[in-house]
């Protein structure tokens, strides 16, 4: 087997590294949360990105070699190099150590708490892919064990600004449930697709988990957890900054295109590192920021009167 350098880097997927910007939320709230910056952060950064981005591609090179087999029922993914039969197990092997180890390096020298949740996040992507827990084969844990990945990037760009405290738990389980709507939007897109591409018996031979799911099912995931993040959102801007809730239309209207999004034919949403092509989709995230930010700075007293109120007294003389 001739071997490719290209092939290797290629498994490891770093045009995957965009996602890392869930990592930014966790930054931000820390600062605005902790207001304890020191002239370290910016190094911080640097190495916190650089390790998320190394075990992140750690987690890629397992999944492609262990869902070799399986990709070969997707009509995409059966171009990867592990279903054309193209790697070396010894290969793989050492590339996952090597990244798992780099990047557990650069974690240790953020700090203890960056550390920790580098390696859930090696963990995570154990749990998720490799028997006999592989919990990928199983209906809606799958779900969830992949998508607390996203808590574990909101930990590391907290960490990288206060070592010392964590994000507020309601904060977390946003993040943890809003990753389960977008999963689940994912399975949902990828399951028409194989449909219509290979038959209704393909979605199941390429992930065990769709032998379970049924387009309605998956459907209606999607909208437990998108209330069910929204709720514990609601809990968290109330508690520390009640103006933010007046974003929530534009919050609905994120869950509400996105999950168009999932049901269109070769949806961008089966492939999350290609979502800013999605000019919509970009201004829905543009406005989200743009008045997240105006909301903080904009103190509307009318507002926290209204929710501390028990009731609202009316004249009727």
């Amino acid at each position: 087997m001739k071997f490719s350098l290209r092939t290797y880097i290629s498994i490891a997927r770093p045009n995957h590294w965009v996602k890392h910007i869930f990592i930014i939320p966790g930054i931000v709230g820390a600062i605005i949360l902790v207001r304890d910056i020191d002239d370290g952060l910016l190094m911080r950064c640097v190495l916190g990105f650089s390790s998320a981005c190394l075990i992140a591609s750690a987690n890629y090179v397992i999944n492609e070699w262990l869902d070799a087999m399986l990709d070969l029922h997707h009509p995409l993914k059966c171009q990867r190099p592990g279903a054309k039969g193209l790697l070396s197990p010894v290969i793989v092997v050492l590339e996952y150590i090597l990244l798992a180890f780099l990047g557990l390096g650069l974690a240790f020298m953020v700090n203890k708490l960056f550390f920790y949740a580098s390696v859930a996040f090696i963990i995570s992507g154990i749990i998720y892919n490799v028997k006999p827990m592989r919990t990928k084969d199983w209906p809606y844990l799958d779900v969830m064990s992949e998508s607390i990945n996203n808590p574990i990037r909101l930990l590391l760009g907290w960490a990288m600004v206060s070592g010392a405290t964590i994000p507020p738990v309601s904060f977390m389980g946003t993040y943890w449930l809003g990753g389960a709507f977008l999963m689940t939007a994912k399975r949902l897109s990828e399951y028409r697709f194989i449909i219509n591409s290979k038959g209704p018996a393909a979605p199941g031979q390429y992930r065990k988990s769709f032998q379970h799911y049924t387009e309605l099912s998956l459907l209606v995931s999607c909208f437990v957890y998108a209330i069910m993040a929204s709720f514990l959102l609601s809990a968290f801007l109330v508690k520390y900054r009640t103006e933010l809730i007046l974003i929530f239309p534009l919050l609905t209207l994120l869950f509400a295109y996105y999950l168009y999004m999932a049901m269109q034919k070769a949806s961008a949403a089966q492939r999350p590192e290609k979502l800013y092509n999605d000019k919509i989709l970009i201004v829905i995230l543009l406005l989200l920021t743009f008045g997240f930010i105006i909301l903080f700075f904009i103190d509307i007293p009318v507002l926290e009167k209204l929710i501390t109120s028990r009731f609202t007294e009316i004249n009727m003389k």
